[in-house]
């Protein structure tokens, strides 16, 4: 089962005050992500949701409408779309995305403390397939091994015959805002600049879409760990956790960059998507530049 753990940020916060120390004397090393000769998801992919614990409407139309705007048109530039063409450049072509099956769980089935063992047994709740991705969302009362210690979310893969791809993240609002919905809380550590404005009015579920996306595209064109990755397997830098924390340009460790500002609320974002929605979203590694290309 493929796997990987994003937003390792204390350690990017730490990045930023021992960088300096050396940078005089060691040269950054390129960011080259490697083509492992493996499957990548391309064409038409479904992904279906599977929401558990309690999720208002609203929470689940911004995540419903951001999933849209990924392959939508009708979004001015910057657009969620113009991020997503960044994977069309990956080999294989493009994923056009579009929303299947959302399963609501809001009876915590399975309690409120999960194992990866769980989020797998609620990925397969609708059937796994090569071209869909199950994404399991876990409401801001639920607590999942290891989230916030060292992950906000992971992709990975079916065990079995039903070769598929699911995803995880979990809402951080009131278990690690400063960890998994940074920027729009302050950091756990390191210099404590004030947060940006939440581009959705809801921190943990605009922070979800920070993760999300990341994972969306690491799904993509890493779904079984033999796709674009640099780094071990078990720990690899993909398509956008290798651009962590940086949204604009100037980006550095514990600033997310210049970015752009809706005029009217002050909420900080970087792409369009339908419905009027504004997202702030990761950086993507370009293959063809070997670079973290931002939308702004």
């Amino acid at each position: 089962m493929a796997s990987s753990s994003i937003y390792r940020f204390a350690i990017l916060l730490l990045f930023c005050f021992i960088t300096p120390l050396f940078s005089a004397v060691v040269e950054e090393q390129p960011l080259v992500l490697k083509y492992h000769n493996g499957v990548l998801l391309k064409g038409n992919v479904t992904v279906n949701l599977i929401w558990y614990g309690q999720f208002s409407p609203a929470q689940r139309s911004i995540i419903v409408d951001f999933i849209n705007s990924l392959s939508s048109k009708r979004a001015p530039v910057p657009s969620a779309a113009t991020w997503w063409q960044t994977t069309e450049k990956y080999r294989g072509g493009s994923s056009t995305l579009k929303v299947g099956h959302q399963i609501l769980h809001e009876q915590y089935t399975l309690g409120k403390i999960l194992k990866t063992s769980h989020l797998l047994a609620l990925a397969s709740k609708t059937n796994f397939a090569m071209d869909s991705i199950n994404v399991v969302l876990t409401s801001k009362d639920v607590a999942v091994d290891r989230f916030c210690m060292s992950r906000c979310g992971t992709h990975g893969s079916s065990r079995g015959s039903a070769k598929g791809t699911y995803i995880w993240v979990g809402n951080s609002e009131t278990q690690c805002p400063g960890q998994c919905a940074w920027p729009f809380h302050q950091p756990i550590y390191g210099p404590q600049t004030p947060p940006l404005v939440a581009p959705n009015g809801d921190v943990g579920v605009d922070g979800m879409i920070i993760n999300l996306a990341t994972l969306l595209a690491n799904t993509v064109t890493n779904p079984f760990n033999s796709g674009y990755y640099q780094g071990p397997p078990t720990a690899p830098l993909e398509a956008a956790s290798a651009c962590t924390g940086k949204f604009g340009t100037g980006s550095y460790p514990g600033y997310p960059g210049r970015v752009l500002a809706d005029k009217a609320t002050g909420a900080s974002f970087n792409a369009h998507g339908v419905n009027g929605r504004k997202y702030l979203l990761p950086a993507m590694w370009d293959p063809q530049t070997n670079a973290c290309k931002t939308l702004v």
